[in-house]
């Protein structure tokens, strides 16, 4: 394991393997898996203390996701972005997943908001914070996605301090990006956003920063988990702006799209699902729609149960999952988010993720689950043949 430096220039692009070349990329949508982040378990921290990443680990999942033809969104929520990953180890991350995403040919599209600063802080403070991590991302060679702020929603005195943070920043963006609308369901201190708790007011400021430099927004990522709302104002966007929905209750039928247009996609649920995802992505790159739909409508019973409420927890599944596959060695999470969720919970994971069929060595999954389930006592309780089977 590496232990990331407190300063200086980033390591050149690890290489436990020789770093595969991704297959073609996806055709008809552009599909981003917003990644997690695999903590070092043998660091001596406390949930208050700095992140400490495996980064060997974290960067062969990044190259796992880009061997399937899909982007990887950096630094955002599902990688613990302000829930355990501060802006230092974010800055780490985001200048060792732009290396490895050069030497391999993969596409990187980098979070850049305002953690560095105390919450609250004054609007120019925002602004400084934001131009900061937009430099160091644009000069990564990664694409930007200015993610929404704690600070701007506690500074802000209304839409019109929003139309003037995004404005300053979209004219000085060196190229297109992408804008993020979290929703209160995925941070609380999000509530408000755009100047209003009215989500309808909300949207008329939101397409109104778009409206004003379109060529400066590739698209838009919309997190709300309202289908309806995000095709309304995916049919409103300039033209030439995509939509990435970043609704993981809803994307099938969002990325499949109707008469009027699609979505593509930006989703945290794309770490657990990314083969499958880009396994039907390519069925829609032939027009199959019909076999898009028999690949990813499975998943969502899944997808929703890893995103119920309190849905900022969601990583806990994903990364547990990403233990049973086989992708890191261990369960254990920055800030020690590894106990944001149940035993039930995690259990009815597993469960539904080896009904889809997502594991490559489901016998080690199974002996995963088993372990984990002995840590709790669980097998005294629940019976070890009806969590695994017989035969385990």
């Amino acid at each position: 394991m590496t232990p990331a430096p407190a300063d200086g220039p980033p390591t050149s692009p690890s290489s436990p393997s020789s770093p595969s070349a991704p297959t073609s990329p996806l055709v008809s949508r552009t599909v981003f898996s917003a990644a997690h982040v695999v903590a070092d378990p043998h660091a001596d921290v406390s949930p208050d203390s700095p992140a400490a990443i495996d980064w060997d680990a974290t960067l062969a999942f990044r190259r796992h996701l880009w061997s399937h033809g899909l982007g990887v969104a950096e630094a955002m929520d599902t990688a613990q972005r302000g829930m355990g990953l501060d802006w230092t180890a974010a800055a780490e991350l985001i200048r060792r997943s732009a290396a490895e995403a050069r030497a391999v040919g993969g596409r990187v599209a980098c979070g850049v908001g305002t953690d560095q600063l105390p919450v609250p802080a004054r609007l120019a403070d925002v602004r400084a914070a934001y131009e900061e991590q937009l430099e160091l991302v644009e000069g990564e060679g990664a694409q930007a996605i200015l993610m929404a702020s704690r600070a701007l929603a506690k500074a802000a005195r209304g839409p019109e301090d929003y139309i003037e943070t995004y404005g300053w920043l979209l004219r000085q963006s060196s190229e297109p990006v992408i804008l993020h609308w979290l929703g209160p369901m995925f941070d609380p201190a999000l509530t408000g956003y755009w100047g209003s708790p009215d989500l309808d007011a909300a949207t008329e400021t939101f397409l109104e920063v778009v409206a004003a430099h379109p060529d400066k927004v590739d698209g838009v990522k919309i997190s709300l988990l309202d289908a309806d709302r995000e095709i309304a104002l995916r049919r409103r966007l300039p033209k030439g702006v995509r939509c990435y929905t970043g609704d993981d209750f809803h994307y099938p039928e969002l990325i499949a799209g109707d008469a009027h247009g699609f979505s593509h996609a930006l989703l945290g649920i794309f770490d657990p699902l990314g083969p499958l995802a880009a396994r039907a992505v390519r069925s829609l790159d032939t027009g199959d729609v019909t076999r898009f739909r028999e690949l990813l409508d499975p998943t969502v019973e899944l997808s929703r149960h890893l995103f119920q409420p309190p849905t900022r927890f969601y990583k806990t599944g994903v990364v547990f999952l990403a233990w049973l596959a086989g992708h890191q060695s261990h369960f254990t999470m920055v800030g020690g988010l590894q106990s944001a969720r149940s035993l039930p919970h995690l259990r009815r994971a597993y469960e539904l993720a080896r009904d889809l069929d997502l594991f490559d060595e489901p016998e080690r999954a199974a002996t995963r689950m088993k372990t984990f389930n002995q840590v709790y006592g669980a097998d005294q309780v629940y019976g070890a043949d009806r969590v695994y089977g017989a035969d385990q």
